[in-house]
């Protein structure tokens, strides 16, 4: 499934990116606050996008957390936020390391809505959902601790080292 992504159509409601430091009203760490705001915020974000509308579980509970972290911790958290999210939808957890993702669930391919992303990076690994693929074919990933925050942007394909669709 692809989708394109028009900053001018993402409707009010749709999950977005929020740069870093930016409280939006609310703590950082907890709560949900004014999740309009930062969405509309977040369409200044150069890295934003929004996958499109979509009825994947995985995908719609992630973005309830746009602009905030819902794990209380300070810093590696984006595979805590996909333990949390894939609990939350009745799937077993992967814990809360992101390279750890590689092996979890069945291996797919290329991106698919509602796959799980692992990406390598300096010092670890992240870790998020696919909500969407860009013209490009780079997947639109909805992930915990980007800019230490909940957010959905465009990610690099040539950055994802996995891509697994989770199982029971």
């Amino acid at each position: 499934m692809r989708y394109s992504f028009n900053a001018n159509q993402a409707p009010a409601a749709t999950g977005m990116a929020a740069e870093a430091g930016e409280t939006l009203g609310r703590s950082r760490h907890h709560g949900r606050g004014d999740l309009a705001s930062a969405r509309a915020l977040a369409q200044s974000h150069a890295n934003s996008a929004f996958g499109g509308d979509t009825t994947n579980s995985l995908v719609s509970e992630a973005r309830k957390y746009i602009g905030t972290n819902p794990t209380g911790r300070g810093s590696l958290w984006c595979g805590a936020f996909m333990d949390l999210i894939l609990k939350r939808t009745g799937h077993t957890g992967g814990g809360n390391l992101a390279k750890a993702y590689a092996s979890y669930g069945t291996r797919v391919s290329g991106p698919q809505v509602g796959a799980i992303a692992v990406m390598g990076r300096r010092g670890g690994g992240h870790v998020g959902v696919v909500s969407g693929v860009d013209p490009n074919g780079n997947p639109i990933v909805v992930s915990g601790n980007h800019n230490h925050t909940v957010a959905e942007s465009v990610y690099p394909a040539g950055r994802i080292s996995a891509y697994v669709l989770p199982g029971g």
